[in-house]
């Protein structure tokens, strides 16, 4: 019996912080794109219509020099 009086105190921060990473979680965006990322691996990023295809060329071409061509 005197476990209870730890246990459920416990458990209820516990339950209580879960609650809180959830809320900031959802307030900073995290569930706002479900199924962005699902689909962004089925797109080569060579595709000149993709988006990521577009913010990589807009990135420095020095970084590009350093490294041997990709197979």
């Amino acid at each position: 019996m005197p476990a209870l009086y730890i246990m459920i105190p416990a458990a209820l921060l516990l339950v209580g912080v879960a609650l809180y990473v959830f809320f900031w979680a959802v307030d900073s965006g995290q569930y706002d794109d479900l199924e962005g990322p699902a689909h962004s691996i089925l797109f080569d990023d060579q595709d000149p219509r993709h988006q990521a295809a577009i913010e990589a060329r807009s990135a420095p071409a020095a970084a590009d020099q350093d490294r041997p061509p990709r197979a």
